[in-house]
């Protein structure tokens, strides 16, 4: 988290950003042409835009290695001094992004479930870290909280701005909250130990291993602390490492875990007005082992070079679920989506997909390709934001009870939402994720969608939009599949009446009717309290994982008020599953 003023853009940057889309090349505009035809295809046929220029690779190694104590070992830290400040964490960077008028939706779904089956109610809930612990350990909160979450075997990790806990597999905890920033002391790069948030947590199955992670927001040099744990126990020591982004601040850090990569995506903004994506492969199998020289090959996709719009706000990289690891040198997917009613001039709505290619024994044959554009339905990402001031213009979005206040959705970003979850069947691969939409005039809901990959070549399985009509805002939502081909979708609800913000999930089985969540809607925890923090911001990302152990039970991390107050957001965890995965 920065402890820097809350700044808007600079204008240089917001201009380059908001127009980058004018300052189009005649190969570029070639590319376009040759991509108009797509429009008319079918959602299933696989596009390959023409043009792209890939960017060199980069190979550097880690600059900072160490063993930390166990993590059971570091006491909790002492309550300190109070105070009434809400930070906001990871200053919120990009245009400002205006709703020119409800787009349309082509993919919302029309009926809310099948008569045949209803959704289970969740196994367990507990409760997870709050603003409260932040309060505590800081003496200030923090807003938005960046939920993130991963199981394992045997415990649940929970990372959030700006404390880690470890739970068993019952929602007893068994260490923390801890400051993410205590875990890093003692370590080369002190800029490691500051609060700065954006947190991710992985559990790597095919390794057994936990990562942890968090961004540093101090400069002029700024880095990505990375550590993995030295056993399949999250509570004992890690190895820790730190990758350089240079002079690059590497805001909204992505990770994926691969067959011999750890993944890593970040939305990077230079010192003055540059602005790109960069796409890292991190060299697992010296990680695992704890090896200071683990090397780091480095692709910047470059907003002055690539048209915006093809990179946007963000893009996520493969994260592996389930039994069968991918194929042996397979590459590895990147997601990123664009929105023709947008702020960068996209051509036309759909998902634009990567390939990092990487053999780690021939580094020169390193690559990063755009190798499909797959045509979606039309979405509109787009948000009528407005709230009486001095509420936020800008991101007050969603109505709560009792209040003019509203909360942020996030949805004009331009990139699919935490996670990619990606799935090896042997014929075919699968990846599903999610990005908020406006999916009825001023009504928000989930877009979310099923990537295939047979042979080589990619389509867009199944999409679809759920939004019920019945008054409730569904929003920053997180998709996942269990081992028969069920997808789960979680997410944040809430209205301007009787629905306060909560937590709810939805589901469909492998052979109902595509592009529908079949199966209802259950409830993690109702809210019973609004949010009243002026910067509005919600999110930035949930969480939705698959349990190792049996790779049908779902885990789902979100937040929700209790009470109606400034910023005294919570967090719930919750597992359930869909109808006979269990079954053999």
């Amino acid at each position: 988290m920065s402890d820097r003023l809350i700044t808007l853009l600079p204008e240089e940057m917001y201009m380059r950003i908001k127009n980058a889309f004018v300052f189009v090349s005649a190969a570029t505009l070639l590319m376009i042409a040759s991509l108009a035809g797509v429009l008319l295809a079918s959602a299933r046929q696989t596009s390959v835009a023409k043009g792209f220029a890939a960017p060199p690779a980069k190979l550097t190694r880690a600059v900072a290695f160490d063993v930390s104590p166990a993590l059971r070992s570091l006491p909790r830290p002492p309550k300190a001094l109070a105070s009434s400040t809400v930070r906001e964490s990871d200053e919120e960077r990009g245009p400002v992004v205006i709703s020119k008028g409800f787009a349309g939706d082509a993919a919302v779904q029309q009926s809310r479930r099948s008569a045949l089956a209803n959704i289970p109610s969740p196994l367990l809930t507990f409760e997870g870290v709050s603003n409260a612990d932040n309060l505590s350990a800081y003496g200030f909160r923090v807003a938005p909280p960046d939920l993130d979450g991963a199981v394992g075997p045997d415990h649940y990790v929970e990372m959030i701005n700006l404390l880690l806990a470890v739970y068993d597999k019952q929602g007893n905890r068994l260490v923390g909250p801890t400051k993410i920033g205590d875990f890093w002391q003692g370590f080369a790069v002190p800029d490691c130990t500051d609060p700065s948030g954006d947190p991710i947590v992985l559990y790597d199955k095919h390794a057994d291993r936990w990562l942890l992670s968090q961004f540093t927001t101090r400069g002029p040099t700024f880095y990505n602390c990375v550590a993995i744990s030295q056993t399949e126990d999250p509570t004992g020591p890690y190895f820790r490492y730190a990758f350089s982004s240079g002079e690059f601040f590497p805001d909204y850090p992505k990770y994926g875990a691969f067959s011999d990569s750890y993944l890593l995506t970040s939305r990077d903004f230079g010192p003055t007005t540059q602005y790109g994506i960069s796409v890292y492969a991190l060299e697992k199998k010296k990680m695992l082992d704890g090896d200071p020289n683990a090397r780091m090959v480095h692709f910047f996709l470059d907003s002055a070079v690539v048209p915006i719009y093809l990179i946007g706000d963000g893009l996520l990289p493969a994260d592996v679920d389930g039994d069968q690891d991918p194929e042996h040198g397979a590459p590895v997917p990147i997601v990123g989506t664009m929105d023709n009613n947008g702020p960068y001039g996209a051509p036309f709505d759909a998902l634009n997909i990567y390939e990092l290619s990487i053999n780690w024994r021939v580094l020169s044959t390193a690559s990063l390709n755009l190798v499909a554009q797959l045509p979606v339905a039309g979405f509109d990402s787009t948000f009528p934001c407005t709230a009486p001031a001095p509420a936020s213009q800008t991101r007050s979005c969603i109505p709560q009870p009792g209040t003019t206040r509203k909360i942020d959705i996030l949805s004009y970003r331009q990139r699919p939402t935490w996670r990619l979850a990606y799935r090896n069947f042997g014929l075919y691969q699968t990846m599903v994720t999610n990005q908020s939409v406006q999916a009825r005039p001023g009504m928000a809901g989930v877009r979310w969608y099923e990537i295939r990959r047979t042979g080589g070549q990619y389509s867009l399985f199944q999409q679809g939009t759920y939004a019920p009509d019945d008054g409730v805002h569904r929003w920053m939502g997180s998709a996942a599949m269990d081992r028969r081909g069920n997808i789960a979708l979680g997410y944040s609800v809430s209205n301007a009446t009787d629905v306060f913000p909560g937590i709810r999930y939805t589901g469909r089985l492998s052979g109902d009717a595509l592009g529908q969540m079949t199966l209802g809607e259950a409830v993690v925890i109702n809210g019973t309290g609004s949010q009243l923090t002026r910067n509005s911001r919600w999110g930035d990302y949930t969480s939705l994982n698959v349990d190792p152990s049996d790779d049908c039970t779902f885990w789902y991390i979100n937040e929700y008020y209790q009470i109606t107050e400034l910023a005294a957001w919570q967090t719930r965890i919750g597992s359930f599953q869909l109808p006979g995965c269990m079954q053999h």
